[in-house]
């Protein structure tokens, strides 16, 4: 079922909903996102255990958290700008404001379509020597048997 963002009739910005794995953490964003970054530097590899994080940016929406927001745990890498908000009970990724004015989304935890395709790829330095070729792979609905 897709789900997709609602236009408030007041000021035409869109509204997302998100929430963690466990249910605990949910959220709603309101306004909308400036970029989509699929992010391949080192941090992001090992925090989210893949190729690359999925992240939405914005200096104008908001973050409201609607319930849960006293288990979001943020975790700031010393001596780096690199930092991840996530669920201290199931550990997804969660939304979180970095360098005060901007917000970074993870597009993975939103309930909401997301109605923009990613704008590029950054750090590509960084990328795992096996993410490449990938769209050649055999493709499954679900788990293989």
């Amino acid at each position: 079922m897709e789900i997709r963002p609602i236009k408030t009739k007041a000021d035409n910005k869109a509204t997302y909903f998100g929430s963690c794995l466990c249910g605990t953490a949910k959220f709603e964003i309101q306004g909308e996102f400036d970029c989509f970054y699929l992010c391949h530097c080192q941090h992001c590899q090992k925090d989210t255990g893949s190729a690359h994080a999925a992240n939405l940016f914005s200096q104008s929406a908001k973050l409201i958290w609607l319930s849960g927001s006293d288990s979001v745990t943020t975790f700031t890498l010393p001596g780096t700008r690199h930092n991840k908000s996530f669920c201290q009970f199931c550990g997804s990724a969660l939304p979180g404001t970095h360098d005060t004015d901007l917000l970074v989304i993870p597009a993975g935890c939103l309930d909401t379509d997301v109605c923009m395709s990613p704008t590029a790829h950054i750090f590509t330095s960084s990328k795992a020597d096996w993410d490449s070729g990938l769209e050649a792979l055999p493709k499954f609905k679900g788990l293989p048997s």
